[in-house]
């Protein structure tokens, strides 16, 4: 058997226009699974019944910074993938809430024991899908990938166009906040899961004097409030730090020699920072500097065909600061004709998951063989 990936999108705003427009791209023959990522301006309330409603198989899914998929880089509507072929088989879960630490412990723990493994099939993984709002993507990763042993986990918060308003995760019908599905995969053919991210660390390091890691907020820098530390440190000042600026200075953290990117989500009229992920007082870091984008790219690429050569899909989750990045140096087209070219469908997220981490400006994806 062959994994077959057909490919969906429509620009319609109608809830039941826009899903039999994704039916009739996606083709007659049985689906054996649905993944979709949309712009959260659509009428989710009605969105989410009509999906439902539209497919008989599972189908999982969340609000959007762009997708990515055949066409590249996509800023709206709806994209969908849909998977044939009977050697794949995914199952979603939900958990929630997520702001609740003991309800979610044990929603947790639920999902876990719900788990089907089947043994006619070789490989497997998860794709987390998170409500990129929740702040709670951290302890998420660690409990699930620890609970889950070997599994490789990757995943993407969900998004709303660097809005951060409202962000959602669809579940049987309906799309959720404060909560994240977690989807079960099994394989016949061999995948594998990879990270990678085009900044290394300068030479700017600095120290984290105080900080909120809870509100993911760094509030002093080198004794001096963070926003004015940081902007002193890329000579800039305080007020002309924004989206373009986090996206090209990020900062960085180097756990077990290997960097990990903690970006900047904003700068606080008190003189904080509020981050995508969570930063530890005391911790020393750097400010990024950037690396060939396209080499990057290839390098990662290449490193993945070693164990699936030829990928029938690979899915991928890509931080909206590397869009925003691409946008500003004229580098969206040919990343994104690129990651086609790959096979690559995904989205444009609010921060990524690889196995028990949470981490930004980073791609996070798994191959999955043809």
């Amino acid at each position: 058997m062959t994994l077959n990936v057909s490919y969906a999108q429509t620009a319609k705003s109608a809830a039941q226009v826009a899903v039999e427009e994704l039916r009739t791209q996606l083709g007659s023959d049985p689906l054996d699974a649905v993944i979709f990522y949309c712009d959260p301006r659509h009428d989710l309330d009605a969105l989410g019944p009509a999906i439902k409603a539209g497919f008989d198989c599972p189908v999982i899914g969340c609000t959007a910074s762009g997708q990515i998929g055949p066409n590249g880089f996509l800023a709206t509507g709806i994209l969908a993938a849909g998977l044939r072929g009977g050697d794949l088989r995914m199952r979603p879960h939900l958990i929630s809430p997520l702001s609740d630490e003991t309800a979610c412990a044990s929603s947790v723990a639920d999902t876990v024991q719900s788990m089907v493994v089947r043994s006619d099939m070789e490989f497997s993984f998860g794709l987390l899908l998170v409500d990129g709002l929740s702040m709670r993507e951290e302890q998420l990763a660690a409990s699930l990938y620890q609970a889950l042993g070997n599994v490789p986990l990757i995943g993407g918060s969900a998004g709303d166009n660097l809005q951060f308003r409202q962000t959602h995760v669809y579940f049987d019908g309906h799309f959720q906040q404060n909560a994240a599905v977690l989807a079960q995969f099994e394989c016949e053919k061999p995948c594998a899961s990879f990270k990678f991210q085009h900044f290394v660390p300068s030479e700017i390091d600095l120290v984290i004097t105080e900080a909120d890691p809870e509100q993911r907020l760094i509030i002093e820098i080198d004794g001096e409030p963070a926003a004015q530390a940081y902007a002193d440190a890329i000579g800039l000042s305080p007020d002309q730090l924004d989206a373009n600026v986090f996206s090209t200075h990020p900062l960085l953290m180097t756990m077990g020699g290997d960097p990990y990117v903690r970006s900047i989500q904003q700068a606080n009229k008190d003189g904080s920072l509020t981050c995508y992920c969570a930063v530890d007082e005391g911790r020393v870091i750097s400010v990024g500097k950037a690396v060939d984008v396209m080499k990057t790219l290839e390098e990662a690429f290449d490193g993945v065909r070693e164990t699936v050569p030829e990928p029938a899909l690979i899915l991928g989750c890509d931080c909206i600061l590397r869009r925003v990045e691409f946008e500003q140096n004229a580098m969206l087209d040919p990343v994104g004709q690129f990651m086609a070219s790959r096979k690559v469908f995904g989205f444009s997220t609010y921060g990524e998951q690889f196995n028990g981490l949470h981490i930004n400006q980073t791609f996070t994806g798994i191959a999955i063989g043809a």
